[in-house]
């Protein structure tokens, strides 16, 4: 029987297998001369989760995944083919549903046969989104949990998932339980995320750290040098002690003043950015476009989360009475079992934090005693993380995997990166 190594490739909130044409091109593309060794590779690209699906919870969406990944292992074997290796790569929310996902696997002795080799992430909220000192941050932190259903709820980290009130995220990353346990048991775990303009999902929560030396990149003199053969991925930087000294300001009226209030990034999306004299007529119609725009994305939000928060409701009730056991409800037996030691929530002391212009603290994001826990603990794992840099772009999110490069030429950008995820992937 010939022996397979299988790649799950798991989407983000609102997404579709599609979004992931790209990773799965260059993945398949990369490694088709090893594949002729004896080890070959079949990418599954789960197809459970699509769409309004994503609103239901990294915990359901993990739930999906693995059965798709179970059934996929017995389908291939009837084919003669023998999965002997497994690997996972999870892009935004599709990262936190492929966490999910293998502690389901391991709890059901899937690595105790399949070896894990490689468990990588893309742009995905690790410690959850985190809120910066703006009101569009906090407005969005308010209505994040209501208009995104259960997702939303663990994205903020507001969601109370186990007996003892934690949040999901806070115990996927507790090293006593077996989300971390089984993403241990990976041989190369590898995070990619955006060091600037991921409106998204931000550096700190993708790239697992506490602190964010890219806040101030247009200002605070950082040295940034990219790898020579993936042109948009950091090889080194290096903030400077003392920021260089800002420029004067030119003069009122004088072309140089004129050409400081240009943007220096697009205003609008890609799917809105027009040449003249189109982009005129667009900025003048904005004041209709934008409250039409809210109010529609409002009224969508509303009905699908709804439509998640009864379809959640129907599936806990399925699971009751049908007597099968969700990885959930045995966890919770865990820990009414077990008496925690740590008290959770508690503020760990830091530094005493240097001083900050206001300027200065609105372009950091407030990080909270729960994002300290989760990056704490996450950050015991050997863990590499790789940082993808567009800087002249308005969100890096899509870009970094690709994401619709045919009808975003934009997007074409990010293949460096995708090109780094597949090398770097052990077959």
């Amino acid at each position: 029987m010939a022996e397979t190594h299988l790649l799950v490739l798991v989407h983000g909130m609102w997404g579709n297998p599609g979004h992931l044409a790209e990773l799965a091109r260059i993945a398949r593309e990369t490694h088709a001369a090893e594949a002729t060794d004896g080890m070959s590779l079949h990418i599954l690209v789960a197809e459970t989760i699509r769409e309004d699906s994503t609103y239901d919870g990294a915990d359901w969406g993990g739930e999906r995944v693995a059965s798709e990944v179970l059934e996929t292992v017995k389908t291939l074997e009837s084919e003669g083919q023998r999965v002997t290796r497994f690997s996972m790569t999870g892009y935004s929310l599709g990262g936190l549903i492929a966490r999910y996902c293998i502690g389901v696997l391991h709890s059901k002795g899937f690595f105790d046969k399949i070896e894990p080799i490689n468990f990588n992430t893309i742009a995905t909220p690790h410690c959850g989104l985190p809120r910066y000192p703006s009101f569009f941050s906090t407005l969005s932190s308010a209505l994040g949990p209501k208009l995104l259903s259960r997702t939303g709820e663990q994205f903020y980290c507001v969601d109370k998932w186990s007996p003892k009130g934690r949040p999901l995220l806070v115990v996927m990353a507790d090293p006593e339980r077996i989300f971390h346990q089984a993403l241990a048991k990976f041989k190369h775990i590898r995070v990619y995320a955006n060091a600037v303009n991921d409106i998204t999902v931000p550096y700190v929560t993708a790239a697992i750290e506490t602190s964010d030396p890219f806040a101030e990149a247009d200002t605070n003199g950082i040295d940034i040098n990219l790898k020579e053969k993936y042109n948009c991925v950091i090889d080194t930087y290096a903030v400077p002690d003392v920021p260089p000294p800002k420029p004067p300001k030119p003069v009122i009226l004088t072309r140089q003043w004129f050409k400081s209030l240009a943007p220096t990034r697009p205003l609008v999306p890609p799917f809105l950015q027009f040449k003249f004299p189109f982009n005129v007529l667009l900025y003048s119609l904005l004041p209709i476009l934008i409250p039409t725009f809210v109010s529609l994305a409002l009224m969508r939000f509303l009905l699908a989360s709804h439509h998640s928060r009864k379809r959640v409701k129907e599936l806990e009730l399925e699971v009751h009475t049908s007597g099968q056991q969700k990885l959930q409800h045995i966890l919770a037996e865990l820990e009414r079992e077990m008496e925690e030691a740590v008290v959770e929530f508690i503020d760990n002391p830091d530094p005493s934090p240097t001083y900050q212009s206001e300027d200065s603290k609105k372009a950091h994001p407030i990080i909270t005693p729960t994002h300290q826990r989760i990056a704490s603990w996450l950050n015991t794992l050997p863990i590499k993380k790789e940082l993808g840099f567009f800087p002249t772009v308005a969100n890096s999110h899509g870009m970094i995997i690709c994401r619709d490069v045919k009808r975003f030429e934009v997007h074409k950008l990010g293949e460096g990166v995708v090109r780094h995820w597949a090398d770097s992937f052990v077959l």
